[in-house]
């Protein structure tokens, strides 16, 4: 009875661990076909009036610059405007030296009075021709000259603007260094943007543009396409377009950092949340899980469009009506189980 009592115990300790690993292998099973179904939210896809506006970085420039100075040294006698101070075109800004002006006003005075005096001998026939075409060159020599000294001596503004820059102060000797006024002509502006050559027809001359600056929060300004640069950038592939904006106030000035938004129009296009996109690694391309009847998913490459908000327009890949997994997407892998669940 003892051998049999011993012989008993070994069965029954390897039925027990059967029945411990059967239970373990079925809990495992569980778990594994718990993890196969992912939990996701679903979104129909929906057609969509989407409009076509690109906004680009840019930044305020003057319409024009003028540098202000002579053709030749000379002192400065008179300074007559400071930085900031707006002029008009014709304004005196500076007035230099004026020695060589007056010597060449008294020799065009002279000029023209033995001009004269040949002239009347001429008529009578006092003089050839040839006396009386030299002396009338020698006046027109001299008017010539006065007036070259006359624009190099009091310096006007050829434009309206805003002086920017002063280098002198009255009574220096001028180097022709650098200018003695910079003025630029603020009334209109521009700004320079460059375009993406995928949008080369869409944009057209005096098509509207928005434009927005950091320094006037809450500013909106209205512009107008001016020139469209015809040629392209081979890095970039981008080509620059002029937008004129008037700004009669004076708001925007050179410098200022802009954002300028341009429309092309509107698509009707599907559109899906941003979630639901999902990015390959290590390409560039896109995904969107669509939910199959039988609860799996499938992967399309798709081709975006704006980016609206929370938003992605769909150019292709998927159509209207399809169910996309959102919530959960980055996770999913093609004909895997899913689970839909309340947002």
């Amino acid at each position: 009875m003892k051998k049999i009592y011993l012989l008993a115990l070994p069965l029954l300790a390897l039925a027990a661990a059967s029945c411990g690993n059967s239970a373990d292998t079925g809990s495992a099973s569980a778990a594994a076909s718990a993890k196969e179904t992912s939990k996701v939210t679903v979104y129909t896809a929906t057609r969509q009036t989407v409009p076509q506006t690109e906004t680009y970085s840019s930044t305020v420039k003057a319409w024009a610059v003028n540098n202000i100075a002579p053709q030749t040294g000379a002192r400065i006698q008179k300074i007559n405007v400071d930085v900031g101070s707006f002029v008009e075109a014709g304004q005196t800004l500076a007035e230099m030296d004026r020695t060589q002006l007056d010597q060449q006003k008294l020799q065009l005075a002279n000029a023209e009075t033995e001009l004269g005096r040949l002239r009347q001998l001429y008529e009578e026939g006092g003089v050839s021709q040839s006396d009386f075409e030299a002396a009338e060159l020698q006046y027109n020599v001299a008017r010539n000259a006065v007036r070259n000294l006359e624009e190099n001596t009091i310096l006007r503004s050829p434009i309206s603007g805003v002086v920017s820059a002063r280098n002198y102060d009255r009574g220096d000797m001028y180097t022709m260094g650098q200018p003695i006024f910079t003025v630029q002509q603020i009334t209109p502006v521009k700004l320079l943007v460059g375009v993406s050559e995928a949008d080369y027809t869409k944009v057209q001359k005096g098509q509207t543009a928005t434009i927005t600056v950091d320094a006037l929060p809450g500013r909106t300004f209205s512009g107008t396409v001016n020139r469209i640069y015809p040629t392209m950038d081979a890095a970039s592939h981008t080509f620059n377009v002029e937008v004129k904006v008037n700004n009669a106030d004076r708001a925007l000035r050179p410098g200022m950092y802009a954002k300028v938004t341009l429309s092309f129009g509107d698509n009707y296009s599907v559109v899906v949340p941003d979630a639901a996109v999902v990015k390959q690694m290590g390409s560039g391309q896109r995904f969107v899980f669509t939910v199959q009847p039988d609860s799996t998913v499938r992967s399309n490459a798709v081709t975006l469009g704006r980016h609206m908000g929370t938003s992605y327009e769909i150019l292709s890949g998927i159509s209207e009506g399809e169910t996309v997994a959102v919530e959960g997407a980055s996770a999913l892998r093609d004909g895997g189980k899913v689970q839909i669940v309340e947002r």
